[in-house]
């Protein structure tokens, strides 16, 4: 069994796309054939733990797990292969836009994992290498800004005082008067 992927990193909210080649040395049953995928988080954390011998608690360096995704998206359901036959299955699988992007990091990681399986009733399954992946954030869209309109402000003397004043304007904002002309 050989899983192909179209490219090993992928980024959030994006589909993963491949194919799962299943080739067969002897005739069985099988029923079914799916990819199971993860992503686990690994933490390294202080945690407080009783001693017997020191009679308290002392704190301790401890690696706690925790898986963050996992799916089992089935490519087929139950089928007959054939001694010498080969059978692709295209696989696509979204990748949460929500999830966590690979990290590697000294006390904290994020991994992403994938493998093909063809299940057996009454034998173990069938396992391809599992495949690491790199998930990244998806890259930002460029922002268009709208074009800012520059206005020129011309200045007229004030009619009346000789203050300088916006051409827009009606009244002189310095003596109150009417602007004429």
């Amino acid at each position: 069994m050989q899983l192909k992927l179209g490219q090993y990193s992928v980024a959030l909210g994006e589909n993963l796309e491949g194919t799962l080649t299943v080739s067969s040395n002897e005739d069985f049953d099988a029923t079914e054939v799916r990819c199971e995928i993860s992503c686990v988080e690994r933490a390294v954390v202080i945690r407080q733990e009783y001693d017997p011998q020191l009679r308290r608690m002392l704190p301790r360096q401890v690696q706690e797990s925790s898986v963050l995704f996992a799916a089992k998206p089935v490519l087929s359901g139950p089928l007959h292969l054939a001694n010498g036959e080969t059978r692709d299955f295209p696989l696509s699988i979204n990748i949460p836009a929500g999830g966590r992007a690979t990290l590697q990091g000294m006390d904290r990681s994020v991994t992403w994992s994938i493998k093909g399986v063809v299940a057996v009733d009454g034998r173990p399954d069938v396992t391809s290498s599992v495949a690491g992946l790199q998930v990244v954030q998806p890259s930002a869209q460029p922002v268009i800004k709208e074009k800012e309109v520059v206005r020129q402000v011309v200045m007229i003397p004030c009619k009346y005082c000789g203050m300088l004043m916006d051409q827009l304007v009606t009244v002189c904002p310095n003596c109150g008067a009417k602007r004429t002309g």
